[in-house]
């Protein structure tokens, strides 16, 4: 399939998925040293920071590195969420270990997160009912809930709760030794990737118990700011990542599989969040999220220019959004509850919230 010189009018139907993958193939190759390198520096970076947890005199520095250790596990995360797509080096088993060695700070368990964002995520995205994560609740369902479920659902949309709902949600009941009821399927290689973290997670709060002796300083402390502000950090980054990928006004969510079929949803189901000030490559280009859903295989390193290639050849197909608290809190309160008939977001009453007007940025 040869490259098409002129972009595809917008009125055109999308041609399959395979064809589209093919107009991306230069971006969808791999290296070995550079993922390793950007591996290696992130540990780097995160054993500094704790390192300045434990040896810094001030509150405020301690607070700093804290939440800065949390942003580097995030970054180590979108590393191994790679190398779990196998998109992030030629080798498959290599792959493997370093996804597991990635994800080891997020204590998040290699198997069960391929399992959950591989198959069920991107096979299905934004398909309800199958697709779990941050999934819209029709007005029926919500008025079915229970009270305590109902105020947990408010506090979940507010905006101002996202690391709560993925650390609750997901983590906790999907990732962390989930029960039958979220992981029917009980794979032995599932309950190992959780001893493995669970045991990296112990490692993790002895060594920080045994620097707190060391150096004079309240155990319950340097736990705090060594290991809980960094992992909230963490929950709350991801949630948030996570949120703002598939909650947007122009994003479709659908109860119907034949109609989410026919919608090709790995173009229209996601959207693309830029930011200023390089912000993107920080967060290792996760946010060039169009081109992701599209092809898996395209590794980190070459997602920007992959997105940027997809929106020249799709114009006016893709979600971009230039990101603004502004804006975030306006979709906040505009994107509560999904009406699947009707195919908009409501709020918690069911009806439609008046247009926010935005200025620009």
């Amino acid at each position: 399939m040869t490259m098409p010189v002129q972009p595809l009018p917008s009125g055109e139907p999308l041609p399959p998925r395979k064809i589209l993958r093919s107009w991306l193939e230069p971006q969808s190759r791999r290296t070995t040293a550079r993922p390793i390198a950007l591996l290696l520096l992130d540990y780097v970076l995160l054993a500094g920071l704790l390192a300045l947890v434990i040896f810094a005199r001030s509150t405020a520095l301690k607070l700093a590195g804290a939440l800065a250790a949390g942003f580097v596990i995030g970054r180590l995360f979108i590393i191994g969420h790679d190398a779990c797509h196998q998109s992030l080096t030629p080798h498959r088993a290599l792959n493997k270990w370093l996804g597991r060695l990635a994800f080891l700070p997020s204590l998040t368990p290699y198997s069960l997160w391929e399992v959950g964002h591989n198959v069920v995520h991107h096979g299905y995205t934004n398909l309800k009912g199958v697709d779990f994560i941050w999934a819209p609740l029709s007005l029926a369902e919500f008025r079915a809930l229970p009270r305590p479920r109902q105020w947990l659902e408010r506090l979940y949309r507010s905006g101002w709760a996202p690391g709560l709902y993925y650390m609750v949600e997901i983590w906790w009941r999907k990732m962390f030794f989930p029960g039958k009821a979220a992981m029917p399927s009980r794979r032995p290689v599932f309950f190992k990737d959780c001893w493995l973290v669970a045991l990296f997670g112990a490692g993790w709060l002895g060594v920080l118990a045994w620097a707190a002796v060391a150096t004079g300083q309240p155990v319950h402390w340097l736990l705090v700011f060594g290991f809980l502000v960094p992992f909230l950090f963490w929950c709350s980054m991801i949630g948030f990542v996570v949120y703002v990928h598939h909650t947007h006004e122009r994003v479709r969510w659908y109860d119907d599989r034949s109609a989410w079929s026919r919608a090709q949803p790995f173009v229209t189901t996601t959207v693309h969040l830029t930011f200023r000030w390089r912000v993107g490559a920080l967060l290792h280009h996760i946010m060039e999220h169009t081109a992701h859903h599209l092809d898996m295989g395209i590794p980190l390193y070459k997602l920007k220019e992959a997105q940027a290639r997809l929106e020249e050849l799709l114009p006016q197909r893709i979600v971009i959004q230039p990101f603004s608290w502004r804006w975030y809190f306006a979709t906040a309160r505009r994107c509560k509850l999904y009406d699947f008939k009707a195919e908009r977001w409501t709020g918690f009453d069911g009806s439609r919230p008046p247009a926010q007007q935005l200025r620009p940025e």
